[in-house]
């Protein structure tokens, strides 16, 4: 008879649970959430395992990793999918979570999700990782103006050199003030420091990275954006279609149908963030700037400007950068080839 499991992951320990074919509990214990752990006590069962599940989350994909090089029949599942599967459950906890995922794994309604490769996340590691030290940044910056301004000090536009000078000029003369911002500074420059760190680690990974260089040769996506997208496409051969990559990062409209009632509302934001904003910022450079190489695209795209607006537009247009950027990857081609081939197709 065959069996399979649920896991729900947690930090220190993990709950498991076994159910046979007919769905009646066979095992359940809690065991360490270390792959040794959990592969060992799979083998103890002495059991043929047909599917084992665990919910996506921030140790799942090592697990998965570990327990599919020993051999294990895993999948990894969509946490939004869970999610919903469960929402009827009156008593959420470690334990039920795992009985759910081990019918969710032998009733066959789940929906698997790919693990990403070590070096895709490491590359989103260094990129999450420069997105904090940025944002911290402007929140230091912020902060020191805010401070400033309420005592009529106005600091103006400048430049990341010339910020510190800027501050020490406007608060000559203000003792309090000098010590506050020679604190704020201080935690400035090291945060700056640091910035800069990350951005020449970026670069260093664009020039290793021939993809990255080759979705750069898009007008609108720079370092950034390139590596943003490759890293969370990873495996362009997951996707039998290059259309499914908009839908993939929530970038195609909602759709509700039932009896008389049918219409599409926004965008679904599902998936990844990163890759939506950095679609969008992209095409918001598009249209905004006088780029060469994209009149095709820009001229589409504000068509549906002038008709629904530029905000629909710019999504519209980051839906359109997700499809092209990934049929670029499985062709191996650059943007202008890309180009021809849509112009010749239309």
């Amino acid at each position: 008879m065959e069996h399979y499991a649920g896991i729900d992951v947690s930090l220190e320990y993990s709950s498991v649970c076994v159910v046979d074919a007919s769905g009646t509990i066979v095992r359940e214990t809690k065991v360490e959430s270390e792959p040794e752990a959990l592969i060992a006590w799979f083998a103890s069962l002495g059991l043929g395992l047909a599917r084992i599940g665990l919910e996506a989350g921030p140790l799942s994909q090592w697990l998965y990793a570990a327990m599919r090089q020993a051999g294990l029949s895993v999948e990894l599942l969509e946490t939004r999918h869970v999610r919903d599967a469960f929402k009827a459950m009156p008593v959420k906890s470690d334990r039920n979570d795992a009985r759910g995922i081990a019918q969710l794994m032998r009733l066959g309604w789940f929906r698997p999700v790919h693990c990403k490769s070590l070096a895709a996340q490491e590359v989103q590691a260094v990129l999450t990782a420069r997105k904090l030290v940025q944002s911290k940044l402007r929140d230091v910056e912020n902060s020191v103006r805010g401070i400033l301004r309420g005592f009529g000090l106005k600091v103006g536009n400048t430049t990341p050199r010339r910020f510190a000078a800027r501050i020490r000029e406007l608060v000559d003369g203000h003792p309090q003030l000098k010590t506050v911002a020679a604190g704020l500074l201080s935690v400035h420059a090291v945060l700056l420091r640091e910035f800069q760190t990350f951005e020449k680690q970026v670069r260093a990974l664009v020039r290793q990275d021939a993809r990255a260089r080759r979705l750069m040769s898009t007008p609108g996506v720079g370092p950034i954006v390139a590596l943003t997208y490759a890293s969370a496409i990873d495996d362009p051969g997951r996707f039998s279609s290059s259309k499914q990559a908009g839908a993939h990062f929530g970038l195609t409209p909602k759709k509700y149908q039932s009896g008389e009632t049918d219409y599409s509302g926004r965008i679904s934001k599902i998936g990844d963030a990163a890759v939506r904003t950095a679609l969008y910022e992209a095409a918001h450079i598009m249209l905004v700037k006088p780029l060469k190489g994209c009149t095709a695209l820009k001229s589409w795209a504000m068509r549906i400007a002038r008709r629904a607006g530029m905000k629909k537009a710019k999504v519209a247009l980051a839906r359109k950068l997700a499809v092209i950027l990934h049929r670029m990857l499985v062709d191996g081609t650059v943007f202008n080839a890309a180009a021809r081939t849509m112009t010749a197709a239309a």
